[in-house]
């Protein structure tokens, strides 16, 4: 009978309008949250009979469409480990199983996430604001090489960053053409760095011994063998060293002393001086960049009567602590020191999917792979499909809130005109039964 059909479509249009309201609900409740994905809904008619001559009323139920392929607005953030995807593509993340003993232990189901409020927890672990912990591909900070083998939880662990002893020193300076009689040598000093990371002095000692000639003195006063470490002549111009060398560029380095030792003549090649310290760990053995031959840079003497030391440089490091951790548009995760140090610990990948609207979707703003998802693929950021990151930002919602409040009056009128017709086709109902009286 087409009044009881009519009642039972009307009820399944407050079933599914409902429903609507529901996923209308969520989106509003979850219109802040940070890579919060929105729910549609989706409308589908279920026939009972249709034919040429009748039609028998049927149903209606719903469907949730999922928009986990659309991207949420990016906000800036004063996090420096907070990271937005701007494309396709997902975090990998894990949930925590256990926290209980020395080791964390994890959910052997990877999670994926475009939550990207990342930061450090107690443990050195970088979670986000829904407590899953990031996963990346680990980095040798030494070499930079990237192991792509294995995605893991990312731990920072490296609190005391290493010292370097010093190796070179490149000095940036003119010698003055014809320096004030009596004046004697002029002298730069340097601070480099043993192999524990003590600081030690290096003293430059430049005298003028005949015209466009200088030797050097290099004295280590912490050497525990001797202060003056040796010294070499060099010459400039064409005159004095007898190469094809512009006037006031270095021509020759020689007549070494003691542990120091220069490189030969050649043209447009490096002119550098090498010594050997003892700061009681063994020799170290430190090069003295003073530019390129016939070149005017590094080292010069031209016009003047005093010395200009433009730059004197080292490339030796002080023992330094922990700072703070930042992140980089290809996913590095770099640890900061407080001597000026950094380290590239890991590298997060970017995971996508051929249809990442089929994903189940899973509490904190998180999903994990399904069948009709397709298979994960974690890639470098910005490469085979995977959207690039930016760092400093987070992704927010991508609910519309103008659009939620349009279908929600939409979802209330539909579920007030179906009301309306489940008391009509009651009422009608008893009429008929009235009409036996």
């Amino acid at each position: 009978m087409s009044l009881f059909g009519a009642m039972n479509t009307a009820i399944t249009g407050l079933g599914a309008q409902s429903a609507a309201f529901g996923n209308i609900s969520d989106n509003i409740a979850n219109s802040q949250t940070t890579g919060y994905k929105g729910v549609e809904t989706t409308f589908v008619d279920y026939l009972t009979e249709s034919s040429a001559t009748t039609n028998s009323p049927g149903a209606v139920v719903t469907r949730p469409d999922y928009t986990n392929s659309v991207q949420g607005t990016l906000a800036q953030s004063s996090n420096p480990m907070a990271m937005a995807i701007t494309g396709q593509g997902f975090f990998p993340v894990s949930q925590l199983a256990s926290a209980a003993g020395a080791t964390p232990t994890f959910s052997p189901i990877p999670n994926y996430t475009r939550a990207g409020d990342f930061s450090l927890n107690q443990s050195g672990f970088l979670v986000n604001g829904s407590g899953e912990y990031l996963n990346g591909w680990t980095v040798d900070p030494t070499t930079g090489a990237v192991n792509r083998n294995a995605i893991n939880p990312i731990q920072v662990t490296q609190m005391v960053d290493r010292p370097v002893a010093t190796s070179s020193v490149t000095l940036s300076a003119n010698l003055p053409a014809t320096p004030t009689a009596g004046a004697g040598p002029v002298t730069s000093q340097v601070n480099i760095y043993d192999s524990l990371g003590t600081a030690h002095t290096v003293e430059l000692n430049w005298t003028q011994t005949a015209s466009n000639t200088w030797t050097v003195g290099l004295n280590v006063p912490d050497d525990i063998n001797a202060a003056a470490v040796g010294t070499a002549q060099v010459q400039f111009g064409p005159v004095a060293s007898g190469n094809p060398v512009p006037d006031g560029t270095i021509g020759s380095i020689g007549s070494a002393t003691g542990t120091v030792t220069g490189t030969a003549y050649a043209t447009g090649k490096p002119a550098s001086l090498s010594f050997v310290t003892d700061f009681g760990n063994g020799p170290q053995t430190i090069s003295l960049d003073l530019g390129v031959y016939g070149q005017s840079t590094g080292l010069t003497q031209y016009a003047g009567s005093t010395y200009s030391l433009h730059g004197l440089t080292q490339n030796g490091v002080p023992p330094g602590s922990f700072s703070s951790v930042s992140t980089t548009s290809n996913g590095g995760v770099v640890v900061n020191y407080d001597n000026g140090q950094s380290r590239t610990i890991a590298q997060v990948p970017i995971v996508v999917f051929n249809n990442p609207d089929a994903l189940q979707r899973q509490n904190g703003q998180s999903y994990t792979a399904t069948a009709a998802s397709g298979t994960p693929l974690a890639n470098d950021a910005g490469t085979s499909g995977a959207g690039g990151i930016v760092t400093g930002s987070i992704e927010q919602s991508n609910v519309d809130i103008a659009t939620e409040f349009t279908r929600l009056i939409v979802a209330q009128r539909a579920y007030s005109a179906n009301a309306k017709m489940i008391t009509t086709a009651d009422d009608m109902l008893q009429q008929t039964l009235d009409m036996k009286r």
